[in-house]
């Protein structure tokens, strides 16, 4: 006999999208203290949905729990920006090149891009850009490997937000998601994995420069 694994109530899950999208949207601050009672109260529901929302989100990156400093959003620095951006390298141009030999439908990626495109403000351009990176690599044809970058997908977007308020790039960014689209449109696997290399590779360089070499941009 199997199980199936129970749903995620729909007070938690109203829960866990709001905080995600406060957070994303740096409404919400890494390093702020996240409160139970005061989350509950802000949404009109006990403690429970969440208690299990923070959890979640605690398991997908985006928040600490601590025994003494209680939840608080995660905070960003170079070491954790270059962990997921190393992730990010190894596997998300591969997955991006498989979605191209596969003949896969990027429909969803071009959306995407035109709704960055008439953003009004960077949390809706942030979560749009999400969406793009998502749209390239989600009909790889390897579920696994889509999980795996969904696991890092938060913690990317995270990076993004801190970066953005320091380093406001988008407009690079922007130009370098129609040349990775115009590539794979064009069914160049290798030239559209090449540049979507580039992109993620020089985006943590500017926002976290190293010390040690000097930093510079791509």
């Amino acid at each position: 006999m199997t199980f199936a694994p129970a749903p995620i109530p729909s007070r938690t899950q109203y829960v866990l999208e709001a905080i995600k999208h406060a957070i994303l949207t740096a409404q919400l601050r890494p390093g702020q203290a996240l409160v139970e009672t005061e989350l509950a109260a802000q949404f009109g529901v006990s403690k429970t949905p969440v208690r299990e929302a923070l959890k979640t989100l605690a398991g997908t990156g985006l928040v600490v729990m601590s025994q003494y400093k209680g939840v608080t959003v995660r905070l960003v620095d170079a070491t954790m920006a270059r962990e997921v951006y190393d992730v990010r390298l190894l596997l998300e141009p591969e997955a991006l090149r498989r979605s191209i030999n596969r003949k896969a439908s990027l429909e969803a990626a071009q959306e995407a891009l035109e709704r960055a495109d008439l953003a009004e403000d960077t949390a809706d351009r942030s979560l749009a850009n999400r969406d793009f990176h998502r749209a390239l690599y989600l009909p790889c044809g390897n579920p696994l490997l889509s999980r795996m970058l969904d696991e890092v997908r938060d913690q990317a977007a995270l990076v993004s937000t801190v970066a953005w308020s320091a380093v406001p790039s988008w407009e690079r960014e922007a130009a370098e998601h129609r040349e990775i689209l115009r590539l794979a449109l064009a069914d160049d696997a290798e030239a559209a994995a090449e540049a979507l290399h580039h992109h993620i590779a020089s985006f943590v360089r500017r926002a976290f420069p190293d010390d040690e070499d000097g930093g510079g941009t791509a």
